[in-house]
């Protein structure tokens, strides 16, 4: 089998030229953007680095008096402690909304990419469904996610403390940091397949067959483990042309005096404005996907729109 990865990269290209360019429909494009918008609400947000300038003194630092004395705060101050608690709580309810929305958008989006149209009620109401079963696989995603973490927070925590309580040689903490970062690594990597593979290959399946997350699952791994390092190529291939998007829209944020970068800051106007990178991204993973066989081919070649008279912009090939 001959499994390409520019040659998808080609034809998602033309695709996106053929949808956006072919002819050009300004109305098209805002329509499409927010499909597109919905679709990637939690995948553009910001990194948030964590920079840690003041030294903790682990040997001295008693946690006893570090909890007593937070429990007596939070006693002294409950006015604060409401305020933390629906802060959280609020943030939890957006994220909860965000994905949900965002499962929804992304049959919205692909079913606009694989029709060449730009509809918004009609796929939204259709793949209800199949949106809610993507929702909830998410949701428990995020659980294991979350659990992960904190467990490997956990492990850190009392492995670099024994080392540090009992003396050890600065040889075995760095060794120690090591296995810590890399076990970090490891699970951020994982996270990261499993959500590409999630976006690319199982939401089209689910679209195809119109069935729940669980079972496209069930369908994508006997593929999966056939041609396991095609798949792990596809995830570094995916990285490295994601390095490269950045960097050129930085560039050309750059040449405009920063004011494309101020524009991006919009989040729907980001969708919009980047309709090009993300239109080429899903056409890519559906023609990377049909290389392994006819049943994972989701649409045809399409033609383009003919030229309409002015005031006609339906959006269907």
């Amino acid at each position: 089998m001959n499994i390409s990865y520019f040659d998808p990269f080609t034809k998602g290209w033309e695709r996106m030229k053929l949808i956006l360019f072919r002819p050009f429909d300004l109305s098209k494009w805002f329509a499409l953007g927010f499909s597109a918008f919905l679709a990637e609400l939690l995948g553009n947000g910001a990194g948030y680095p964590n920079t840690f300038k003041n030294k903790v003194d682990l040997q001295n630092y008693d946690v006893h008096n570090a909890v007593s004395s937070a429990y007596n705060w939070m006693v002294q101050h409950p006015w604060w402690l409401g305020v933390i608690a629906t802060g959280i709580l609020l943030g939890i309810t957006l994220l909860v909304l965000f994905g949900w929305l965002s499962s929804r958008g992304k049959f919205m989006f692909l079913d606009n990419v694989v029709h060449n149209r730009s509809e918004v009620s009609r796929p939204w109401h259709e793949y209800k469904r199949e949106g809610n079963s993507l929702f909830i696989w998410r949701l428990i995603f995020g659980v294991v996610i979350f659990a992960g973490f904190l467990v490997i927070t956990g492990v850190a925590f009392v492995a670099l403390g024994d080392r540090l309580y009992s003396g050890n040689s600065l040889g075995g903490i760095l060794l120690t940091g090591l296995w810590v970062v890399f076990l970090y690594g490891l699970w951020m990597i994982t996270i990261g397949y499993v959500s590409l593979f999630l976006n690319d290959f199982i939401v089209p399946l689910m679209y195809k067959y119109r069935i729940p997350a669980t079972e496209a699952w069930h369908k994508f791994m006997p593929l999966l483990k056939a041609h396991f390092w095609y798949f792990v190529l596809y995830g570094i291939f995916i990285f490295f042309l994601s390095v490269v998007v950045v960097i050129t829209v930085m560039l050309a944020g750059l040449l405009t005096c920063c004011i494309g970068l101020l524009l991006l800051i919009i989040p729907y106007i980001n969708a919009v404005v980047l309709l090009p990178v993300s239109v080429t991204y899903r056409s890519l993973s559906l023609y990377f996907l049909e290389q392994f066989g006819a049943e994972y081919r989701l649409f045809e070649e399409i033609a383009a729109v003919p030229e309409t008279p002015e005031g006609d912009n339906s959006g269907h090939a």
